[in-house]
């Protein structure tokens, strides 16, 4: 798989990807988050690439004291194969290039397979809990 940076051309495979990976919520636009992640740090959102096909996607951003990653996916045809840990490396890599310290993700409760993935790449459960406030409303 080859990475690369999002282009705005890739922006409805990505939010087919998206969907196809039970990643988009009602209450979520795609589109906006696509939008807003382009504004901040838009070299950090990236896709992967196998041949000319758009296989997976990643987001990952740096606020000073944090590094973070969204949306990161593999289209259900080409999981299991090493591609998302690819991409964890790259954007572990590309933290870590900026002097970010720790990196942090959220992650259903429900979803056990995704916590058992992201376990095997060294990341725990920090015991806190993740609390939100909307204040701009996508819908």
């Amino acid at each position: 798989m080859q990475i690369r940076a999002f282009h705005t051309s890739d922006e409805a495979f990505v939010v087919a990807l998206w969907q196809a990976c039970d990643l988009t919520r009602p209450w979520n636009d795609p589109h906006k988050d696509i939008a807003r992640k382009l504004s901040m740090h838009p070299e950090l959102f990236v896709v992967g690439l196998q041949g000319s096909e758009l296989i997976a996607s990643a987001m990952f951003g740096y606020e000073g004291h944090r590094g973070w990653v969204n949306y990161l996916a593999v289209s259900p045809a080409h999981q299991r194969k090493g591609h998302a840990s690819t991409l964890m490396r790259w954007g572990e890599d590309a933290l870590k290039a900026l002097g970010c310290p720790k990196i942090n993700l959220q992650i259903r409760s429900s979803n056990a397979a995704v916590i058992a993935f992201y376990n095997s790449l060294g990341y725990s459960d920090d015991q806190v809990i993740g609390l939100g406030k909307r204040l701009i409303p996508d819908m």
